[in-house]
């Protein structure tokens, strides 16, 4: 898949984290049922590669499924047999080069940056996001103009509009959307709130 085209096309990427495999799984295709079809399960989630392989055989071979959390070659070699289309990590990884999909790769300041785009990442994963804020992300355009930048952490509805409204090419969130339901939570409130990120994630910039 290209990454950086799926995620200028979706805007947002549902971080799905959970202790209870069936929910994340609910979790997952409630979200795409809602719209919201771009989600990452990460690693940490209970029985994860069983969520991801899942996933993938309910949504189809181009339903933009992912894996979040991974920290070594050992977790993207799995995740990619798993079903995973792409990997995140929470930080620059190296050796994940040749494992066969796009990395959407976590990095803070300029100088992981460089290092995660000369691993070869598709996209910076700007994480935590909360740390700077939507003007942090301005602040690095200025010498990063050409690199797709993800904020994540800490981005609710009207953060990710703002991120957006300052180039990111998608937002991606966690908790705010996804609240409990990954942990068995209520799915009507989950689809209360991905409507509000649609929403958020459609107004235009006045």
């Amino acid at each position: 898949m290209n990454l950086v085209e799926s995620l200028r096309a979706h805007r947002l990427l549902a971080i799905v984290r959970g202790k209870d495999p069936a929910a994340a799984l609910r979790t997952v295709t409630t979200l795409a049922e809602e719209g919201i079809a771009a989600a990452e399960v990460s690693l940490t989630t209970a029985d994860a590669l069983t969520v991801i392989r899942r996933a993938r055989a309910a949504l189809g071979p181009d339903a933009p499924v992912g894996a979040g959390t991974v920290r070594t070659t050992e977790d993207a070699e799995r995740a990619v047999d798993a079903g995973a289309s792409y990997l995140v990590t929470p930080a620059v990884v190296e050796g994940l080069a040749g494992v066969g999909v796009p990395v959407l790769m976590g990095a803070l300041t300029p100088s992981e940056i460089e290092r995660a785009l000369a691993l070869g990442a598709a996209a910076i994963k700007l994480f935590p996001a909360s740390l700077g804020g939507p003007e942090y992300l301005s602040a690095l355009r200025a010498p990063f103009p050409e690199v797709p930048f993800v904020p994540v952490g800490g981005v609710d509805a009207a953060a990710a509009r703002d991120h957006l409204d300052r180039g990111a090419t998608a937002v991606g969130v966690g908790s705010p959307l996804i609240g409990d339901a990954a942990d068995g939570g209520d799915l009507g409130r989950l689809s209360a709130r991905a409507a509000q990120f649609r929403a958020a994630i459609a107004q235009e910039t006045v």
